[in-house]
This record gives structure tokens, sequence and C-alpha cells, in this order.
């Protein structure tokens, strides 16, 4: 019986020395994951900012015209449907090159 009870002490000591939360644990819940917009970009410096925002419109620009093809089905529900089965190539004749070919 006394082994029982000190076993049982134990465990209980056990419980509480491996359950104690301290306070270095909750210093994890103080500090949110997400970032203002303010504070979003703090990081890059304006330069690579601006070269990055320019790569972005040259990229644009110089598009290929599957890249457009695709965009313009993505637009249209059953074209992209129907792309996922038979590819945008096929998809883009099937539903979008009619009609521009027809107006």
């Amino acid at each position: 019986m006394k082994s029982l009870l000190l076993l049982s002490v134990l465990a209980a000591l056990a419980v509480a020395a491996l359950c104690y939360e301290s306070h270095e644990s909750m210093e994890s819940y103080e500090i949110s994951p997400f970032l203002n917009r303010r504070n979003a970009n703090a990081f890059i410096y304006p330069q690579q900012r601006w070269r990055a925002k320019a790569q972005e419109r040259i990229r644009e620009r110089i598009k290929p015209a599957h890249e457009f093809n695709r965009e313009a089905c993505d637009d249209f529900k059953l074209c992209e449907r129907y792309a996922l089965l038979y590819g945008y190539n096929a998809a883009y004749d099937r539903y979008l090159r009619q009609r521009r070919s027809g107006k």
C-alpha cells in the first residue's frame, strides 16, 4: 500500500513537472505571426523594389502568345474545364478562337 501511495505521489510530481507552463512558452503567443502593411516590405530596399517592378512590367510586355491564350481561357469556365482534360491550346481553339475570328 505504501509503494502504491509513493508511486502515485511520484507520478503526480512528474505530471506537474512536465506539464508546467513557464513564461518562456507564452512568449510565442504574444507576437503576432502577421505583419501590418507598412512593415511588410520593410526588409526590401527601395532599389530592389524598383527593379522588381521594372522586371514585372517587362515580363508582362513580352509575354508569349500561349500565355495570353491561357489567361483568356482561365476567365471562361467551360474553357478552363476543357483545358484540364485536353490542354489549354485545344481548349482555346475550341472555345475562344472561333469567337475572335468571327468578330
